[in-house]
């Protein structure tokens, strides 16, 4: 049952094409990680899989780490274990072997989303925490006015909640996570209130949705955006984000428990 409430590598899945805007652009958001650390609770061990960068491991007491991708595990600050190079949908790991598991901003690069939940449910005997974009919101977002071919790529990408939420099975319960003004996560939403931000190409390449549009797509986003903030168009329908506290948008956490 699921319920809605408010609030050398293995495979190298393409993250190393998002360049140098990444690690000053992407960094872990302290408001989104109490949010994901409410949703793994008082779990000691925690598999982290698609683990990136390593954003929101300090979310959880002792984390195991996987992550595919050789660009970004060399990302990865010096810890006294490195992520382990393998994918989702093949851990080596033993049943019931963490007390929870968790995936931040990562099924929409696996190759069989299915099989990596699967994975993740046989290896963890408590909660498996997703976070992720809802695809059925993403048009909402005011971007979908100047490049609405990224919002449509973003959407085809990302499985629906309720694919996911029966792909772990027993009870899923999905939860809005609110986006703060000055949001450090580096995804589009997290600009609601700062549409200059994502005028800057680099804060732009560090959210992989960018690279899946052409220059034709980014030049007329460029254009048309800065036309309306010039004109102050923008700031007349959506001028209000731009102090509004929080943003309650596609980001959501899926938490599964057996």
């Amino acid at each position: 049952m699921t319920t809605r409430t408010q609030v050398g590598s293995a495979v190298d899945v393409g993250h190393g094409g998002i360049g140098g805007g990444y690690s000053a652009h992407r960094r872990p958001d302290e408001q989104i990680a109490r949010f994901v650390a409410e949703a793994l609770g008082d779990a000691r061990s925690v598999l982290n899989v698609g683990a990136g960068a390593g954003s929101y491991e300090s979310s959880a007491r002792t984390v195991t780490a996987v992550e595919p991708s050789g660009p970004m595990r060399v990302r990865r600050p010096a810890r006294p274990a490195g992520a382990i190079d393998a994918v989702a949908e093949d851990l080596p790991f033993g049943d019931g072997e963490f007390d929870a598991a968790m995936t931040l901003f990562s099924v929409d690069q696996w190759s069989d989303v299915r099989a990596g939940l699967r994975e993740m449910r046989r290896v963890t005997r408590g909660p498996v925490v997703i976070l992720t974009c809802d695809p059925a919101l993403v048009g909402d977002f005011w971007l979908h006015r100047y490049a609405p071919e990224v919002l449509e790529a973003e959407a085809r990408r990302h499985p629906t909640v309720e694919e996911l939420a029966s792909a772990l099975g027993g009870t899923g319960v999905v939860q809005t996570v609110p986006i703060p003004l000055h949001c450090t996560g580096g995804f589009n939403e997290a600009y609601y209130g700062r549409p200059e931000m994502l005028l800057d190409p680099a804060a732009r390449q560090a959210c992989s949705a960018w690279s899946f549009v052409d220059d034709r797509v980014r030049e007329h986003f460029d254009r048309s955006l800065r036309s309306d903030l010039n004109s102050g168009a923008w700031d007349a329908e959506f001028g209000r984000l731009r102090h509004q506290p929080t943003y309650e948008g596609s980001l959501v956490i899926v938490r599964a428990t057996p």
